[in-house]
């Protein structure tokens, strides 16, 4: 988007379209295309009021296509609820940037007349980009991201990225009033207990895999089953400091441990303070582990082990290894996208040029496969897992690629129409993107999608490309 504007100021006016094409493409197909497939991705059934996430079968076989339409769907949260509406909020700028198209007369500078709009417009767009970072990180630190930090702390443990305490450093830090670390367990007479937002993560965090551990459906696990456990989540911990927690858990003596039971063991760990223990493991101890662990991972994909550089750190350096790590692959991007940015834009312009039609259409469809992918892969990859957390964390994080759009990114260009003295002539596309963000925004006003909603929204990826064409052929612009 910025290179579009760079260079030759007659130049740039002209590949200035590419960009705007990539603007609208990109927001318009993240709130139609990867939207529709991900409610497919992640639809169970719909019955009567309620939706059959706590079914073993989410989606029952042999359904009609009709039926399918009308009967499944997904959960619209509160959360997504919100997402929209701050989505629609901050489309602001672009009514801004068009009060010029209505007064300004034929023949009149297009440039000058929207030069102190684009400034308005750019203050706008900061000033919104930097309130939606700040409710993104209120939302935070309130607990309202629940579902997407669980989400992501099952899946750095399940590739052994970190371990159980590594993932709840944060959280303790957040919500725990309470010394940050123990310098060891408790006595039997002393049981900690989490505090209520602690021990809702640690029951969402561990719930799934408990019950793949507990065989008999009884809810509760033996002291090996929580050993095997607790090195599932990459808790480098010994037979003896399980023992001495069943010894503060285990009051009835019975040899097991229900759920609420474990959550509190749990806590304990990721609050005590411990040096790491090498794993010396038993043969025989770790033989059990390896066939126990295979015939769970049956039922879902295998966990990956856990590189032993960070297994051995501490909870708060694990957080660091992997910031470090999230920092380092953030820097190659942008490096990458400043080496391809400037080509790109003129291979979108060639392209263009030899299929004989406007760059604005050729940028519109390819740019937002690649400015997009992440976004998209994502938000399949959540919503396939059907739960209604996972398509939540699908939808808000198209609702927030929108938001960035419609602030940081729509902010390069009023800077560059206000510092390089461009045009904005972009009407059709201006409306169509501002028609596309309510639609999408007010279909989420209802508790429930079905699938026939997300078949319309698809619909909408194209009728956006033909109500962008029909309003520049009849004069808009």
């Amino acid at each position: 988007m910025l290179f579009s504007g760079l260079g030759d100021i007659e130049k740039a006016q002209e590949t200035l379209s590419v960009g705007v094409g990539a603007l609208a493409g990109s927001t318009i197909m993240l709130l139609t295309v990867p939207w529709a497939l991900s409610v497919f991705a992640g639809r169970v059934d719909i019955q009567g009021d309620k939706l059959a996430y706590g079914l073993k079968t989410k989606v029952t076989p042999g359904k009609s296509i009709c039926e399918t339409m009308k009967y499944t769907g997904v959960s619209i949260s509160d959360p997504v609820q919100k997402g929209g509406s701050i989505m629609m909020i901050t489309t602001i700028p672009y009514f801004l940037i068009q009060i010029p198209a209505w007064y300004i007369k034929p023949g009149e500078s297009v440039a000058a007349g929207e030069k102190n709009w684009a400034l308005l417009a750019l203050v706008v767009c900061l000033i919104g980009f930097v309130w939606y970072l700040v409710k993104q990180l209120e939302g935070s630190r309130q607990g309202e991201d629940q579902a997407k930090r669980v989400e992501m702390m099952k899946d750095l443990i399940k590739a052994g990225e970190i371990s159980l305490s590594g993932a709840m450093n944060d959280v303790l830090k957040t919500f725990d009033n309470s010394d940050i670390r123990a310098s060891s367990y408790q006595s039997a007479d002393e049981t900690p207990q989490p505090p209520q937002k602690v021990k809702e993560y640690l029951s969402l965090i561990v719930r799934d895999l408990f019950r793949k551990y507990d065989k008999n459906q009884d809810n509760t696990l033996s002291k090996m089953e929580i050993t095997f456990f607790l090195r599932d989540m990459h808790e480098d911990i010994s037979e003896d400091e399980v023992d001495t927690l069943f010894a503060i858990y285990d009051k009835d003596n019975g040899g097991t441990i229900c759920f609420d039971e474990f959550v509190c063991i749990c806590y304990s760990i990721v609050k005590t303070q411990r040096d790491p223990i090498p794993a010396d493991i038993s043969s025989e101890v770790d033989i059990m582990h390896k066939g126990m662990t295979a015939n769970i991972m049956e039922e879902d994909e295998e966990t990956e082990d856990m590189p032993e550089d960070v297994a051995s750190l501490p909870a708060e350096k694990q957080q660091a290894a992997l910031k470090k790590k999230a920092f380092t692959l953030l820097a190659i991007g942008t490096a990458l996208v400043l080496l391809f940015a400037d080509p790109m834009v003129e291979v979108l312009q060639e392209v263009a040029v030899r299929v004989n039609i406007p760059p604005f259409y050729v940028s519109f469809i390819l740019a937002p496969l690649a400015s997009n992918a992440s976004e998209m892969i994502a938000s399949q990859y959540y919503a396939a897992k059907k739960t209604k957390k996972s398509i939540t964390v699908s939808l808000m994080a198209l609702e927030g690629a929108a938001s960035m759009n419609n602030t940081f990114c729509l902010s390069i260009f009023m800077a560059l129409i206000y510092f390089r003295g461009l045009a904005w002539k972009y009407t059709a596309e201006t409306v169509t993107i501002v028609l596309v963000i309510y639609f999408v925004g007010f279909m989420t006003r209802g508790k429930v999608m079905t699938t026939m909603k997300a078949l319309i929204i698809l619909c909408v990826f194209p009728l956006s490309i033909v109500l962008i064409a029909g309003m520049e052929a009849v004069g808009f612009d």
